[in-house]
């Protein structure tokens, strides 16, 4: 029960809460019962902090919180992990923190009880369970130390391994603070070596005494609730499942095969860069001694396209990170066993086999029989760029010859995309997407061979770009849509005065620079002048905005403003100020001391001056 008492009217706020769990603090607390006194402290509202109490107006009042009643298993959360202004992060409080066998809260004749309690329960606990946090803020190991019966024997519960354990191991071990190390020499006067303890526990679970018969008792299936047993069981079967699968993993491989289906559904939409996300394409388990032949058969089934129209192409990682077909299997591949196919050509040992599945169709979509292979062609894919639409998709693959020009395909890309024949058409190489785009202009009237082609590289198409384009088109040529879409971040914007909410978002590149980026603010709030705005960026630990704000000017880019440490954030904080930000931050705080003449009364005051 929450409380605010009025202490020179009679006026009394009260509101009931429930809870799950209690959350104590631990820096500062040497116990529990520390923690429960702090909980119930009695905070006083006076001076400029008094309570408005309807009616009564300003008043002086005190705050606290008081129990009208205990659960029958407590909870309670020690608050191992807090945010350190001082060094702007989040750390652990390893200190030592003692938690008793059995917790009596009707000490001191009930202090933690509200006179609304039922002073007929008793409540006094034993403990139940200790679960334990071994690491750091940044991460670490759980487990946890239980007595199932409440006897005298505890278990180490560690993952899938179990062991007895004695009392000192799950309590007294588990307080965390400092330990000595043994002295290897005693005979000399050396000062002990203290260690920090970073094993300590961070949950406790108690059960009330009186309810113990009630909570520890034995449990028949006719005691579950029929939804839970249909869960119980269907986890039962997936354990079973999953645990067979692993047993017999060795026997079995993963093969993805992605087909041109999967390009047209995930480019433009899931994904922009490369052909496809492997995770999303259709899989199929196959053992490992199956033969190749036998596994199209699988993929004829699955597809309805006859094994005779079936290629694959391998993948391959290149050089430059990105990830594209890179030969098809040939008759000699085809003759190997599944297992054996992937040892030959994964040389990465990965557990999945990646295959692209070409396959001809007509236009009544039937299969039709597939075109030779020769060293003069060069399998490319194909994507075109709509800049009016700010669209990227995928519109089909062709091979090419090697000794041939980029103009001689010009009549089927028209087609691949719908324009009409006097259409002309741009082409660029879509090369690689990290650090950065790298996509290049590819001229119509040099031969492939002299582009630098291969098989699976990327061809990215559109309309030429006309002299009024970068004035009616956000993008209007692909490398320019590229690097958006490699740069592009949604920033939700909350007003420091608000840190909680958010009030608007803006579409940002991570590579505007800081003048770009409160532009764009100052253009959505509506103020003339941009050097108005004042930027703070988002502490990704504490969730709360950082003490200092951004200088004008005081980063170069908006991806600057979004790091915090190893982490990216998509929230800053702003303000808008009566005077530009230079301004400001050129001005310089002056303080004055006001000593009254007649009255042993100072006065501090802080002006800021421009340093005149």
């Amino acid at each position: 029960m929450n409380y605010i008492e009025c202490i020179n009217v009679d006026f009394k706020s009260t509101r009931k809460e429930s809870f799950y769990d209690l959350q104590l603090d631990v820096k500062g607390c040497q116990d529990v019962y520390a923690s429960f006194d702090k909980y119930v402290e009695v905070e006083r509202l006076e001076g400029d902090n008094k309570y408005h109490a309807d009616k009564h107006g300003l008043q002086d009042a005190k705050k606290g919180v008081l129990f009208i009643d205990f659960p029958p298993v407590l909870q309670l959360q020690l608050k191992r992990f807090e945010y350190d202004f001082m060094r702007d992060t989040m750390v652990k409080i390893n200190d030592r923190y003692e938690f008793p066998l059995q917790l009596d809260l009707d000490r001191d004749n009930g202090k933690y009880l509200s006179p609304d309690a039922d002073r007929n329960v008793r409540n006094l606990y034993t403990l139940h369970s200790v679960l334990v946090h071994s690491g750091g803020v940044h991460g670490g190991h759980y487990y946890a130390f239980i007595r199932p019966t409440l006897s005298d024997q505890w278990f180490k519960f560690d993952d899938e391994r179990v062991t007895k354990e004695d009392a000192k191991r799950a309590l007294e071990e588990q307080y965390g603070g400092e330990e000595e190390l043994p002295q290897t020499n005693p005979g000399l006067n050396n000062t002990p070596f203290k260690f920090t303890k970073y094993s300590n526990a961070y949950m406790l679970v108690y059960i009330r005494e009186s309810d113990k018969d009630k909570i520890i008792c034995n449990v028949d299936e006719k005691d579950i609730a029929e939804h839970l047993r249909i869960r119980l069981e269907n986890d039962r079967e997936e354990k079973e499942r999953r645990k067979k699968e692993k047993a017999e993993a060795h026997l079995y491989t993963i093969i993805k095969v992605a087909r041109d289906d999967d390009l047209k559904a995930q480019i433009g939409k899931d994904i922009y860069f490369d052909l496809v996300d492997h995770d999303k394409v259709p899989s199929f388990r196959i053992q490992k001694q199956m033969t190749f032949a036998q596994f199209k058969e699988e993929v004829a089934k699955e597809f309805g396209i006859p094994t005779q129209f079936q290629r694959f192409w391998l993948w391959a990682k290149r050089q430059n990170h990105t990830y594209r077909p890179n030969r098809p299997l040939c008759p000699q591949d085809e003759a190997h066993t599944v297992g054996q196919l992937k040892e030959l050509v994964n040389k990465a040992h990965n557990a999945e086999l990646k295959l692209f599945l070409e396959v001809e169709l007509g236009l009544d979509l039937k299969p039709l029989p597939l075109p030779d292979k020769t060293r003069e062609d060069i399998f490319l894919f194909f994507k075109l760029y709509e800049p009016e639409k700010e669209q990227l998709r995928y519109v089909g693959r062709l091979f090419v010859k090697a000794s041939g020009r980029p103009q001689d395909i010009l009549l089927k890309l028209r087609m691949l995309a719908g324009f009409s024949q006097d259409d002309d058409i741009e082409l660029y190489e879509e090369i690689k997407f990290e650090p950065n785009v790298m996509c290049e202009y590819i001229d119509n009237r040099l031969l492939f061979r002299s582009c630098q082609l291969e098989d699976g590289d990327i061809i990215c198409f559109q309309k030429p770009s006309k002299p009024d384009s970068a004035d009616r088109y956000r993008f209007p040529d692909v490398p320019s849509f590229l690097t958006y879409i490699r740069n592009r971040q949604v920033v939700h914007f909350r007003s420091l005065e608000k840190p909680k909410d958010d009030e608007f978002c803006l579409e940002m590149s991570k590579i505007f620079t800081y003048d770009q980026v409160v532009e764009k603010v100052a253009e959505k709030l509506g103020v003339d002048d941009p050097s108005k705005i004042r930027l703070t960026s988002h502490n990704c630990y504490s969730q709360q905005p950082k003490p200092q704000p951004i200088k004008y000017r005081g980063v170069e880019r908006l991806l600057d403003m979004l790091i915090h440490y190893n982490q990216t954030s998509d929230i800053l904080y702003y303000e808008v100020l009566d005077i530009p930000l230079p301004e400001l931050q050129a001005l310089k705080t002056l303080k004055v001391t006001y000593h009254h003449a007649t009255k042993d009364e100072v006065i501090f005051l802080d002006f800021l001056n421009c340093g005149c």
